[in-house]
């Protein structure tokens, strides 16, 4: 059902009441420009901006935002121009619907030149303002909740753009909530009936683990209680897609050790640890499946502990421990910053990207060191759009790789100076060769000598990091210069 201007006021007001007149300005200038418009549905066209507006409001997105939500098809689909929303609202509204605009132009699995260029504008316009990437992230979620209205070719195109583009681009800012509805529609319309097996599957594992599951609930909150520490508990299935991926390398849904989980949220990163002890002194823990993400965050700052048990019968059931707020950044990631300071809510959402994201600082490597366009593009979808790898340092910083990605690749990846002295790689405390391919949870650590500068041609070869690669290129035409100097 279609959400109306009534509603959206009702959500927007109850947590920004004083700026809904500027909000309701921008709704009634997209009407009038999107008169007569009609969506593949037969509603009108304004149903749609409204729709994206209000899944960035239960975001609490900024007012700036909210505008540039329900002007974000007018430069496209109609006769406004970007100096008239300027001159109606401002320069941050007309800048972030241009964003938007510009994505939405495009065909984003082409290998032409002009798409690689526009895709190029996208992921690095992110550096500039993360909104315009949050704002094409809600429009994509609303058409792809009405998808059923587009023909089967179209479904399927835009189905896959959707998971090779918008996906990995909602995880990268820890916008879990979108990422996993967004997986699950594509998967829907890519492969209906293998969807359709796995959810009733899925379902029947629900409804038999029913009574065990909130028994362990109960049991869980009562001990805490007894402790002292408030919490909320609560159930939380795996997604139909996210079951799927793990099929590709487990054989029967039985192994899937984080299928059922109990979501266990208290008041401190302290109880945090006093629950998980809680935890193990009623069940036994699974060892090999413990992680503890709030000491080393991933890599888009999700934290929690994860924790997986044995129940009743030895089955298997996965504990998600964390605070109010790592719930909040967990379900919102990057925008959750807008259920903090207002005010100051989009300027620390970009300081926080910049300094803490990987996905950011490698946007910025890719963006510095490749100039042609296709090949940029090429290198993103490489080292940004497809299944990645993560490995820890010797202190347990996790570093985040493409896959197939070498020692040399994680040396360079940490400091220049790192990759340009690498003698030898240790890799879970054994000697591995240059060219090892490493998997995830591997350990690192890069032996140096500072004296020896020793990357070969070779080394080019053995990289699939433009970082890498172009590092090392640096250096050899840097000893190639110093040799011909000397001759």
């Amino acid at each position: 059902m279609e959400i109306d201007i009534g509603s959206l006021e009702k959500k927007v007001k109850s947590y920004n009441r004083k700026d809904w007149d500027t909000i309701y300005k921008a709704y009634l200038f997209a009407k009038k420009a999107h008169k007569n418009q009609k969506r593949d549905s037969g509603d009108a066209y304004i149903t749609h901006p409204i729709a994206v507006c209000n899944i960035l409001a239960e975001m609490h997105a900024d007012t700036d935002t909210l505008c540039a939500a329900l002007l974000h098809d007018v430069l496209e689909d109609t006769k406004t121009t970007y100096d008239e929303i300027m001159r109606e609202f401002n320069p941050t509204v007309a800048y972030l619907v241009d964003g938007v605009t510009k994505i939405s132009k495009m065909n984003l699995i082409s290998n032409s030149e002009l798409t690689a260029q526009n895709l190029r504008r996208i992921i690095v316009g992110i550096k500039k303002d993360a909104r315009i990437v949050i704002i094409k992230l809600a429009d994509r979620l609303h058409n792809m909740r009405t998808l059923s209205y587009k023909e089967s070719e179209r479904q399927n195109s835009i189905a896959l753009e959707t998971l090779e583009i918008y996906v990995p681009l909602a995880y990268y800012i820890g916008s879990y909530h979108i990422k996993n509805e967004l997986e699950n529609l594509s998967f829907y319309y890519l492969k209906p009936d293998a969807y359709k097996d796995l959810e009733k599957k899925l379902d029947n594992i629900h409804k038999g683990s029913h009574k065990l599951l909130n028994r362990m609930m109960y049991e869980v909150k009562n001990r805490l209680k007894q402790e002292g520490i408030k919490s909320h508990i609560e159930l939380q299935y795996k997604d139909v897609y996210s079951v799927h991926k793990k099929l590709i390398t487990k054989s029967t849904i039985e192994n899937i050790h984080d299928l059922l989980c109990i979501k266990v949220i208290v008041q401190s990163v302290r109880e945090c640890y006093l629950a998980l002890m809680v935890i193990h002194s009623l069940y036994p823990p699974f060892t090999y499946k413990f992680k503890d993400y709030i000491v080393k965050p991933k890599t888009n700052m999700y934290q929690a502990i994860h924790t997986t048990v044995f129940s009743e019968g030895q089955l298997l059931v996965q504990f998600q421990i964390r605070t109010k707020e790592m719930e909040r950044i967990a379900q919102y990631g990057l925008t959750s910053y807008w259920f903090k300071n207002k005010n100051m809510a989009s300027v620390n959402m970009q300081k926080d990207l910049e300094n803490n994201f990987q996905f950011f600082k490698s946007i910025a490597e890719l963006d510095s060191s490749i100039k042609d366009n296709i090949e940029f593009v090429k290198q993103a979808k490489q080292e940004l759009f497809s299944k990645n790898i993560y490995v820890r340092t010797t202190q347990g910083e996790i570093i985040e790789l493409p896959q197939g990605a070498t020692p040399i690749d994680f040396a360079y990846k940490i400091h220049t100076e790192l990759g340009n002295t690498m003698i030898a790689a240790i890799v879970n405390d054994e000697a591995v060769a240059f060219d090892f391919k490493l998997k995830n949870n591997d350990r690192v650590r890069i032996v140096t000598d500072p004296k020896v500068f020793v990357p070969k041609d070779d080394w080019v070869n053995k990289v699939v990091t433009t970082n890498a690669r172009h590092k090392i290129m640096d250096f050899i035409k840097i000893t190639e210069g110093d040799k011909n100097k000397d001759a």
